[in-house]
C-alpha cells in the first residue's frame, strides 16, 4: 500500500475529491484550512494572507498510484492549480 498526501489551495478540494472518488478512491481523510508557506505563497488564513490549503490523505494499492498520478497531474494543467502529492510506503501497524 502508499499513502497519498495531497495538499490543495482549499478552494479547489472539492474538485480535488471529485477526482478521486471518480478514479475509484474508497476513502480519504482531510485536514481543512491547513495554514503554511510554501512557492504558491503564504497561507495564513489571515487578512494580510487569506488563503488556505487543505490536506488530503489516502491509502491505494501501489499498482493505482501512476495511474492516479496521471490523472491528478492533468487536472492541475487543465485548470492550472498547483498541487503538491506526495507518496510513502504504508504497512498497517494496528
Amino acid at each position: 500500500m502508499k499513502l497519498l498526501m495531497m495538499i490543495v489551495d482549499e478552494s479547489h478540494k472539492e474538485e480535488l475529491e471529485v477526482l478521486l472518488q471518480r478514479a475509484g478512491v474508497e476513502g480519504y481523510t482531510e485536514i481543512p484550512h491547513a495554514f503554511g508557506l510554501g512557492t504558491t505563497g503564504q497561507r495564513l488564513g489571515s487578512r494580510a494572507y487569506p488563503r488556505t490549503s487543505a490536506v488530503i490523505l489516502t491509502l491505494v494499492e501501489e499498482e493505482r498510484v501512476q495511474a492516479l498520478r496521471d490523472q491528478v497531474r492533468a487536472y492541475c494543467h487543465d485548470c492550472g492549480e498547483k498541487l503538491k502529492m506526495f507518496v510513502w510506503n504504508a504497512e498497517e501497524a494496528m
